[in-house]
């Protein structure tokens, strides 16, 4: 196969004559923790020896950068060496990939200097809409992590279910985690299935994501909504609301949100406190998008809310991840924003001083539909090609404080995606354009052409994606009407939404 194939596509690929051969005889040399994932990865014996695969750690390299020569992978950090590991995987044919197959593969001989263009290279995964097993969740990982994408933002409640243990509040798995029934297409149509839903993440399957994520160089971000988006919590435990109701049936946002009365804020800290102890990373999100206030009486409390939460999070050594809604009133000092309203956040954000994470809802939310075409399952939002998705471009032209954007992230809500394979379709292959996008982008053009030999590993890992033919009879879901959207609507729409942004100038 030809370099042209790898997607990321790498900065530098330079095909040699010769080829190289990879099989049972092998020997490895390098860190022992990138040996023993790839081992597992190729399913060789790698055995410890010379004259070999060779990996190491060249600290001259960039962390994240890596060179390929041959059978010779140098990377910055243990980092690098994975993602150059990444593409050796892609340097080989799909079977390759496989469980079942060959166990020997000739290698073309190749010399490669590769390193992403940002930091961030994130998805986040909503488990909240519908719950995903932590078998799914590991495979979601180890997708990504092929696409070298290295931060898993995952949204672990919402109004539709709460999804992690908090001790002390054994309602919230108990009650919040449930729901009697989910609502089915577009909320314009009020259609329910009558079928309860719901799971939940113990401790410890939240420990081992984690751990798994790190193992293939994947920070995991959690989120915890608040103090909007509450409902699950507040059907738990109604005395952090304003009355009894149930963990919410219907999508859309709930004006059922936390009192912020002295038990709620002790609530919210308990939260906090429980992912400062699972998920060791700096950021933790609290969300803060989308918050009614009319169980307030119309007081806006949001930012001192955000200020207090933040104020907590910080004597335990950690920052604030939160929507761009947090910038309303002052966002406090080093938060992260993570940047959803169209483009207009990213730049106030930064013009304030802010690290943003670029996520615009036009190129970036993988739960909008994916053509005009009527066997789209549940099509809603405005439609976002493949080429939409690879000209997304984190960084605003205009925008002086460039190095403040962390980088971009693509988000994946699952109100519409009630299984693995339903997220396959949605996610793939725009995940993979996506991916370039933040990695190094290059022409569409180019890309297309790589994609139609990229799309043969995806079958061969499994991955129910969507044709780039477009979809088949059966991904339709007539049962589930949407409610697409014209790209000029939902610009005026966010021109409102944002109009109470400070000017960051």
């Amino acid at each position: 196969m030809s370099v042209r194939g790898l997607v990321p596509m790498p900065v530098s690929a330079v095909e040699k004559s010769g080829r190289l051969r990879l099989d049972d005889t092998t020997v490895v040399d390098g860190p022992a923790e990138v040996v023993r994932w790839l081992r597992g990865a190729l399913r060789l014996p790698l055995e410890r020896g010379e004259g070999g695969l060779r990996l190491r750690v060249d600290p001259a390299l960039e962390p994240e950068a890596y060179t390929i020569e041959d059978l010779e992978i140098a990377g910055g950090s243990t980092a690098g060496l994975f993602y150059g590991c990444q593409t050796l995987r892609q340097l080989l044919p799909p079977s390759a990939l496989r469980r079942a197959g060959p166990t020997g593969w000739d290698v073309p001989a190749v010399r490669i200097e590769d390193r992403p263009r940002f930091g961030w290279r994130g998805v986040m995964l909503d488990v909240a809409r519908h719950f995903m097993p932590v078998a799914d969740v590991l495979r979601f990982v180890d997708l990504a992590a092929f696409h070298k994408l290295n931060v898993l933002h995952l949204h672990l409640t919402d109004d539709q279910g709460w999804r992690l243990e908090v001790p002390g509040w054994p309602r919230l798995t108990e009650v919040g985690a449930w729901r009697r029934e989910s609502m089915v297409g577009a909320r314009q149509h009020a259609r329910f299935d009558g079928r309860p839903h719901g799971g939940f993440y113990a401790t410890d399957d939240l420990r081992e994501i984690v751990a798994y994520a790190a193992e293939r160089h994947v920070t995991v971000v959690p989120e915890v909504d608040m103090p909007g988006h509450m409902q699950a919590a507040v059907a738990a435990y109604p005395q952090l609301g304003v009355g009894a109701v149930e963990t919410r049936t219907g999508w859309g946002i709930s004006s059922h949100v936390l009192n912020l009365g002295p038990e709620s804020l002790d609530f919210c800290r308990a939260v906090l406190d429980q992912l400062c102890d699972v998920f060791p990373g700096e950021l933790i999100g609290i969300g803060g998008d989308e918050c009614p206030t009319e169980e307030w009486g119309g007081r806006d409390l949001q930012p001192k809310f955000t200020a207090d939460m933040a104020e907590h999070l910080a004597a335990r050594g950690r920052r604030v991840f939160g929507w761009d809604e947090i910038l309303e009133g002052g966002a406090p000092a080093g938060s992260v924003v993570a940047a959803w309203r169209g483009p207009e956040p990213t730049l106030v954000a930064a013009r304030l001083g802010h690290q943003v994470v670029s996520c615009p809802d036009l190129t970036a939310y993988l739960d909008y539909r994916q053509s005009d075409d009527p066997g789209e399952p549940t099509p809603v939002g405005t439609r976002l090609t493949l080429a939409d998705v690879y000209g997304f471009q984190p960084v605003p032209e205009e925008l002086v404080e460039k190095h403040l954007v962390l980088g971009g992230q693509a988000n994946v809500w699952t109100e519409h995606m009630d299984s693995a394979r339903a997220v396959d379709y949605m996610v793939y292959p725009r995940l993979c354009a996506f991916a370039e996008a933040v990695w190094g982008p290059r022409a569409y053009r180019d890309f297309l052409d790589r994609l139609k030999t990229h799309v043969g590993r995806l079958d061969a890992l499994g991955v129910n994606y969507r044709p780039l033919s477009g979809p088949r009879p059966w991904d339709a879901r007539p049962d589930a009407p949407g409610n697409p959207r014209t790209l000029l609507d939902r610009q005026t729409e966010l021109r409102e939404m944002t109009s109470r942004l400070p000017s960051g100038r």
